[in-house]
């Protein structure tokens, strides 16, 4: 793969290829400079192996680029579905190493909250991104008005992470705000929200990574990694899986 600190185009001449598939939807978008060229996005709980290349095959189409065209990758790398996020990760550094290119990663938090904030821009409200694990727990994060993160990734019960928020308002966002506000409210919390859909969307990975890519070269490049917060439901069955005689 290029290092990442040279990459061998001129940056701003050049289109991001952006992927999510790391939670209920699979989506690709295809940005040149701070313009959204072609995108797609559909909801759906499994299948984003199958879904993904299609989609991307669509989204150069429409666009009129070819992959060696492409100038660096992008892709979520979670929180979100174990399988997903594999599917993602493997074919952006796929293609980035076929290619040469960099590839970048973007979180999940990171591309929700950039939605959500930019939808009340300039209000001076953190923004509280709040996903859904399939389980009793929560994912979560806080932001900055300016996208800032003020916490790390999060994975806690809904009634302690309340507990630790302290004072509002908050913005909230995510596919498991719905369910937090109640408690907030409870506590006199002052919140609103969910924005949008509350899912990581590629468009606004491509946002975040083009950013990254014009910033200086040692910020935001290293090769992504999945971004685990508790380990698998999965487990290895005795014996290491091997059959008994």
């Amino acid at each position: 793969m290029q290092d990442a600190h040279s990459p061998r185009h001129p940056i701003p001449a050049l289109p991001l290829l952006a992927i999510d598939s790391s939670g209920a939807a699979c989506s690709v978008a295809l940005v040149r400079g701070s313009e959204i060229r072609a995108a797609r996005s559909a909801r759906m709980a499994r299948g984003h192996a199958e879904a993904l290349m299609p989609m991307v095959g669509e989204v150069l189409a429409e666009a009129g680029t070819r992959y060696r065209e492409i100038g660096c990758f992008a892709v979520t790398v979670g929180p979100g579905s174990f399988t997903g996020l594999r599917t993602g990760i493997a074919a952006a550094r796929g293609l980035a190493l076929a290619l040469s290119r960099p590839v970048i990663g973007v979180t999940a938090f990171e591309a929700v909250a950039r939605v959500a904030l930019r939808a009340v821009a300039g209000d001076g409200t953190d923004c509280l991104v709040v996903l859904d694990t399939r389980r009793a727990d929560l994912y979560a994060q806080r932001f900055a008005p300016d996208g800032a993160a003020l916490t790390g990734p999060l994975a806690m019960m809904p009634e302690p992470l309340v507990s630790s928020l302290g004072a509002g308002p908050l913005l909230l966002a995510g596919d498991a705000a719905a369910s937090v506000r109640p408690l907030l409210e409870a506590r006199g919390i002052d919140c609103w929200g969910p924005t949008g859909e509350g899912v990581a969307d590629a468009a606004a990975v491509a946002e975040i990574a083009a950013e990254r890519w014009r910033a200086p070269p040692a910020e935001g490049l290293e090769p992504p990694r999945p971004l685990y917060l508790r380990p698998p439901d999965a487990i290895r069955p005795p014996g290491g899986g091997r059959l008994r005689p």
